[in-house]
């Protein structure tokens, strides 16, 4: 059956476009039969995604970044077509990676579509958040307030990019107030940030939420308050650890894992998911979790 690559220009500021001919010939050299279709504006993966399912293309190879891939994931969702059967696979060419880093895929191009072209799959959960899918990460608070400052950032590339709008965010030290509610608990008072992860790493380096499990079908969250500039610094390099020593032992920070949340904040904030802001600012949000519903190319 044909794949059907939905290939982002932009990923990366512009190098996946670069990488062009380095994808298509490790498509070929995976003897993958293929039709490629590039992106032009943000929201048109999800127009293709979209037209690919009904057209029965499969698998579906989103080749780009996270954002990329949380794109083609809404496009085939709301196609209001049965995707249960057919696949996603990724040419990781963004900048993080995060999600191919979570499920442990290879970011060698020739690698990556060698596993697309074994076919082994694992159905993975996906978030919800009001009318968004999300496959890695969402968030509000600071974590989205960073993301919205890092797109603005057009001379820093990279890691560099992230943690440069990061130390700005800091500096803005916004704070905000929630209610949270889930299955068996309650919050309400001052909040730094709340992280929603379906993968356990965001933005390249950082766990936010270091005990997601894409397959557990539980919705995974952290949040906590931590009031000064200073004290938030002395906290970052713990987000930086994938296990032992974590932001989340923190007295001040909690992870939990439920299967749905809901958020009312104040004031206004901004609101992503898989790195794309969906709302600039917004007061009410509602999470919830999808249990094993995409097949995803996983090889091995």
């Amino acid at each position: 059956m044909t794949a059907k690559v939905i290939f982002n220009p932009y990923s990366s500021r512009w190098k996946s476009l670069r990488r062009r001919d380095e994808a298509e010939n490790a498509l070929k050299a995976a003897r993958i039969d293929y039709e490629i279709e590039l992106t032009n504006a943000p929201v048109h993966a999800s127009e293709i995604a979209s037209e690919a399912v009904k057209k029965g293309f499969d698998p579906i190879i989103a080749a780009g970044g996270d954002g990329t891939i949380g794109e083609v994931v809404n496009g085939m969702i709301l196609s209001a077509r049965d995707v249960s059967k057919i696949s996603v696979g990724i040419l990781p060419l963004g900048t993080g990676n995060d999600l191919a880093a979570n499920l442990g895929l290879p970011l060698d191009l020739n690698s990556a579509a060698e596993v697309i072209a074994v076919g082994n799959t694992r159905r993975i959960d996906l978030g919800k958040v009001n009318d968004y899918i999300f496959i890695n990460n969402a968030g509000i608070g600071l974590e989205s307030y960073i993301g919205a400052i890092q797109q603005k950032i057009t001379k820093v590339h990279g890691i560099l990019r992230y943690l440069l709008a990061t130390f700005i965010g800091i500096y803005h030290n916004i704070q905000w107030s929630i209610t949270l509610e889930w299955n068996e608990g309650q919050y309400s008072g001052p909040v730094t940030l709340v992280s929603i992860g379906n993968g356990a790493r965001t933005g390249d380096v950082f766990y936010t939420v270091p005990n997601a499990d894409p397959f557990d079908g539980k919705l995974s969250f952290a949040y906590g308050f931590i009031p000064t500039r200073i004290l938030i610094l002395g906290v970052l390099p713990k987000t930086m650890r994938s296990g032992e020593g974590n932001y989340v032992e923190h007295p001040a920070v909690n992870e939990v894992h439920c299967t749905w949340l809901r958020a009312r904040v104040e004031p206004a904030t901004p609101a992503h998911a898989d790195g794309g802001i969906f709302a600039s600012a917004i007061n009410t949000l509602e999470y919830s979790i999808l249990p094993a519903h995409l097949p995803i190319l996983v090889g091995n």
